[in-house]
């Protein structure tokens, strides 16, 4: 029977890829990638030969129609993203939208993806929390900040390495409240690291230590408006 699956991939260490999700990738028909190149690697370590197509932000809008039409026609679809959870802050959203209007099966198999264990590592509360993915870079940054600065929950941030120092610093002007911060990077990979601290701690680790690799930024919640709710 046709079908959509997304398939999660490993955020660093291949070893992390699910018994479930090497199964789904040998039965597929199609797979659709991010990048065919980086998925080629995962495939090729898997022993997996399947024809691949591309599918990411920047054709996504025009192919998610035709790939349906390719599933209804019979064909079961696989979707990876070069990392981790498609959908997660990568291409797949629109797909699935897409394949939920026509009444296509979609199945999305549990697996890895950058966040979670970054939030559970930090040591900060992960009973409830937001995931904010990238912040806007330009327009409507300062309003994201002054937005969560509010937030009683934890935040969960993904950044780039060229933005990290500039996220701090937007913190440590915009959260009166000076949270604990974790950061972590590299997820599952070799030089897998997590610092922790104040806004203004982590600038000065920063200055001695180039950030390199993609991060999850985890920021404490505003413990005032979360005293309010719980009372």
């Amino acid at each position: 029977m046709s079908k959509l699956f997304i398939v999660p991939t490993p955020v660093g260490n291949l070893g992390d890829i699910t018994l479930r999700a090497v199964e789904t990738l040998r039965a597929a028909d199609l797979i659709l990638a991010e990048d065919t190149r980086t998925s080629s690697v995962l495939l090729d370590h898997l022993g997996i030969s399947k024809p691949l197509q591309s599918y990411h932000k920047f054709n996504e809008h025009a192919a998610t129609e035709r790939i349906a039409d390719t599933i209804e026609r019979g064909l079961t679809v696989a979707l990876v993203s070069d990392a981790g959870t498609p959908g997660i802050s990568d291409p797949g959203f629109m797909l699935v939208r897409s394949c939920v209007e026509r009444g296509i099966e979609v199945e999305t198999l549990p697996g890895p993806t950058a966040f979670v264990p970054a939030l559970v590592n930090s040591g900060l509360p992960c009973d409830r929390f937001c995931f904010e993915g990238f912040l806007p870079q330009k327009k409507g940054r300062r309003t994201a900040f002054l937005r969560l600065a509010e937030e009683p929950r934890t935040i969960v941030l993904y950044e780039s390495p060229y933005r990290v120092v500039k996220t701090l610093e937007a913190i440590a002007e915009y959260f009166p409240h000076n949270p604990m911060i974790s950061v972590s990077r590299e997820i599952s990979k070799k030089f897998e690291q997590t610092v922790r601290g104040t806004a203004q701690e982590l600038l000065e680790h920063f200055a001695g230590h180039p950030p390199k690799g993609e991060f999850v930024i985890v920021i404490e919640g505003n413990k005032g408006k979360r005293r309010k709710e719980e009372d």
